[in-house]
């Protein structure tokens, strides 16, 4: 039974032994923390040495690099440009070379910087990766922090082992990508805010800061403003709700400055016209980039949810996911933190801070129109986590063995898809070699596994008649691989291998069924990509 101790105060309690478990000796302490991050380190950049590019990255590297050669935003004006500049802090060590006179659109950047100028891009991808990666593992100390402050160090333990183990985050904390460094921005201002309600002159100005860099990273970490700015009000901060704001504001306008301190800016065209855009106190190229995500909202797009394909979207998509992709111990974990956090009345406060932002995300990104996978919800198993710590402070030796057995549990889970964390989901569905029975795209296949087929059809097959229908943005002939489209010829024709990518899979028209359907499988890559034997 849930216990309750004294009533909720606007300052946060001091850690008492009172109120958590005995607090391991600090050097435990520090030898645990290192270590937890130490092996997340390891399978982040080991997992980002071995992936070919993802379907976005090659997009946000090509950006990244004309911020940083020509001071231009005109490519991919739909994110803000201050996670293309941490990516830039990585690039920055290498001599790209790019056409200055290039004036394709973002996806034919990417791949003229990756492929057609003569750089390495594995080299280039892993410069722009490596950034993310520390970021992914300096979020790991606010989770931490955070659950220290709510639960004591016993509790920032647990929270940061399955914050370290959630194949989620390591999957995408190890990609170029922007998912993660918004998340982690905003849970960063969340706990600043957390921690401002004692020493506001402190924290509530770093609080802004943080949450300026998830807005300078990702508009839509708009929808959680609203939240921070009523959590502030109750913790009395309402007179210096002003300078948050203003933080905020800055380092949104200091991200595009610095790219180009002229911004120099043509709007593109087509844009929707969006009402009361105007009045939004960012430069003209952040608008105009929600403009565009508008417009993005506005098409019909493709999902696949067990075994479905469908247009449109389904409001349950996000939390299905979630289901199937996160570890069930940290599944179990995550619902138990949040029951202690809304039970135990010491620990309601923290309820505000770390179970608000996350539901108002997960209610917003539901309401989008995109099913492509739990990347537009990473915040949540990187908030939760924060959640777990509440589990701890429940004064019950049970407890605590509980969970030991379910962090345990959860780990195994996570080392076991090792290297092979876009596809995972856990026991319950069938682990990382089903994944694609049930989800498609960045849940599963995202391109990331050409250069291990370039590698498995030299060694088992080769001198075989290659079909290929690979859904990515890597280029098959730069890794060796020779091969046709099999829906540009009469089936009769397609004879040998056919390699398919499971979300073509999933998603394919009458002819693909037809192919694949009268083929034999015989081989799998990275759980991604499929090969078949054409009679």
């Amino acid at each position: 039974m849930l216990t309750s101790g004294k009533a909720p105060s606007l300052t946060p309690p001091a850690p008492s032994p009172v109120a958590v478990a005995r607090p391991p000796r600090r050097w435990w302490f520090t030898l645990v923390v290192v270590a937890l991050l130490a092996q997340m380190a390891i399978v982040m950049i080991t997992t980002a040495v071995r992936q070919s590019p993802t379907i976005d990255e090659p997009v946000y590297v090509g950006a990244a690099i004309v911020q940083l050669q020509q001071h231009s935003l005109r490519y991919n004006p739909e994110h803000p440009p201050l996670g293309k500049l941490i990516m830039a802090a990585g690039l920055a060590f290498a001599d790209v070379r790019l056409d200055p006179a290039f004036a394709g659109d973002q996806t034919q950047l990417g791949r003229h910087v990756l492929y057609e100028s003569g750089n390495d891009p594995a080299r280039l991808l892993l410069l722009a990766r490596l950034p993310m990666i520390v970021l992914t593992l300096l979020f790991g100390l606010v989770v931490l922090g955070f659950a220290s402050d709510v639960a004591g160090r016993a509790g920032g333990l647990a929270a940061l082992a399955v914050y370290a183990f959630s194949p989620d985050v390591i999957a995408h904390g190890s990609l170029a990508t922007l998912d993660v460094p918004a998340a982690g921005f905003l849970l960063t201002s969340v706990w600043l805010l957390w921690r401002a309600r004692s020493r506001p002159g402190l924290y509530l100005p770093l609080a802004g800061l943080a949450l300026g860099a998830a807005l300078a990273t990702k508009m839509s970490t708009l929808a959680v403003v609203p939240v921070l700015l009523v959590l502030a009000a109750l913790a009395g901060l309402r007179a210096r709700l002003f300078w948050f704001v203003m933080a905020a504001v800055a380092v949104v306008w200091m991200s595009y400055l610095v790219v180009d301190p002229q911004l120099r800016w043509e709007s593109p065209a087509d844009l929707p016209d969006v009402e009361g855009m105007r009045w939004l106190p960012f430069p003209e190229p952040f608008r105009d980039g929600m403009r565009v995500q508008f417009g993005l909202e506005e098409r019909v797009w493709g999902g696949f949810l067990f075994g479905t394909h469908y247009l449109g979207s389904r409001w349950y998509y996000l939390p299905a996911a979630l289901l199937v992709k996160t570890p069930l111990g940290a599944l179990a974990l995550w619902l138990a933190g949040a029951v202690a956090l809304v039970s135990v009345r010491r620990l309601r406060p923290a309820a505000l801070y770390v179970l608000l932002p996350t539901a108002v995300l997960l209610a917003a990104a539901m309401t989008g129109n995109r099913d492509l996978g739990v990347r537009y919800a990473i915040f949540v198993p990187m908030f939760l986590a924060v959640a777990v710590a509440g589990v701890v402070a429940v004064r019950r030796r049970w407890v605590h063995v509980a969970v030991a057995v379910l962090v345990v549990f959860a780990a195994v889970s996570s080392l076991r898809t090792f290297p092979y964390y876009l596809p995972y989901s856990n026991e319950a569905f069938g682990g990382p070699a089903e994944t694609h029975q049930r989800l498609h795209d960045s849940n599963v296949d995202w391109g990331q596994d050409l250069g291990r087929l370039a590698d498995r059809l030299r060694q088992r097959y080769p001198g075989e008649r290659i079909w290929l229908v690979y859904k990515g943005s890597g280029v098959p002939s730069y890794y060796g691989i020779d091969a046709a489209d099999p829906r540009e010829v009469p089936p009769d024709q397609v004879r040998g291998l056919l390699v398919v990518s499971d979300s073509a899979i999933a998603k394919a028209d009458d002819r693909l069924k037809a192919l694949v359907s009268g083929s034999t499988r015989i081989d799998e890559v990275g759980h991604s990509i499929t090969i078949f034997r054409r009679p």
